[in-house]
């Protein structure tokens, strides 16, 4: 378990963290999100003990990362694949962390295995592909076999396959029972990755929930109707409390559920082609609700955000 209560982080006038306070619980992959600059990479770096949190604190397992005597036992991180001496193999570079916590030195090749790297353990990690470092980095946070694993962007650079195993392999981590956190700005595979969010902007958070629940909070959740009929059901629709708007096809119903969508036209004798429930994607609730955290804005995004707030009125 990961617990943060208060972390602050100053560089000089900077407040890149700002009076953090989550938690991360075992059992499930936990997302953490926010838009570029948020803090996220400082706050990984604060529970690491990479950087000293200039107030607050924060715990792994109910201790401070700097007090655990064998720490790659406990917590496992990748923050940078790029982190290798370039003329070291991969074996050679797993086995120098292994020695340094008194790891056995098989969990070596055991690791190797799992992320797929057995054919080129003997090849020098300065000329593996981005995808390639990005497996020992894994394979490095796994090798002391910890109850807690910190990744950053881990799908970087990786194809399609190898996100595909990334994902499930982060969800078997979580159903053995150990904390599973993920940042990454990849928000389509985050919906399908992660169980649970903590969202910030800005160093501040902006909300912790279930995945689901953040999606359904901020973004509208509507049901698509087509029909021959929708002069008549559209206003036995509004009547009832719903509240009607145009698609291409038919019209989107919001504030009612398909089911009472589905009596009104029977009470009313109204044949339905479709009756389907619209619900939002993370995508669309992350830049709702971190819209004003973003530091910078393009026109792009400016567009992007006054799209979903006139689709939300």
């Amino acid at each position: 378990m990961i617990e943060a209560q208060g972390l602050t982080k100053r560089y000089g006038r900077t407040l890149a963290v700002d009076n953090l306070s989550f938690s991360v619980e075992p059992g499930r992959v936990t997302g953490f999100l926010g838009p570029n600059g948020a803090g996220k990479s400082t706050t990984m770096r604060m529970i690491l003990g990479l950087d000293n949190p200039t107030a607050g604190q924060v715990r792994v397992g109910g201790k401070r990362y700097q007090d655990l005597k064998n720490p790659l036992r406990t917590v496992g991180a990748l923050l940078d694949a790029k982190w290798v001496h370039p003329n070291r193999s991969a074996r050679a570079h797993l086995r120098w962390m292994a020695k340094s916590n008194r790891i056995p030195d098989r969990r070596v090749d055991e690791v190797l295995d799992i992320v797929g790297l057995t054919s080129v353990a003997g090849k020098r990690a300065g000329g593996f592909s981005l995808g390639m470092s990005q497996r020992l980095g894994i394979a490095a946070a796994l090798l002391g076999d910890p109850e807690v694993l910190l990744f950053d962007e881990p799908v970087n650079g990786l194809d399609p396959e190898g996100i595909l195993w990334i994902r499930k392999f982060m969800h078997r981590l979580a159903d053995e029972g150990r904390t599973v956190f993920v940042s990454s700005h990849l928000l389509s595979e985050m919906a399908l990755t992660a169980s649970n969010l903590v969202v910030i902007g800005r160093g501040k958070l902006i909300t912790q929930s279930s995945t689901k629940e953040f999606v359904a909070r901020a973004a509208e959740n509507t049901v698509k109707v087509r029909s021959p009929h929708l002069d008549r059901l559209r206003p036995a629709v509004e009547q009832a409390g719903g509240r009607v708007t145009e698609s291409d096809e038919g019209i989107l119903v919001s504030e009612m559920d398909s089911d009472k969508i589905g009596e009104l036209a029977a009470e009313n004798g109204v044949v339905l082609h479709e009756l389907s429930p619209q619900t939002g994607s993370l995508e669309q609730a992350f830049m709702q609700l971190t819209g004003d955290s973003v530091e910078y804005h393009t026109g792009l995004e400016a567009e992007a955000q006054q799209v979903l707030g006139s689709s939300a009125e």
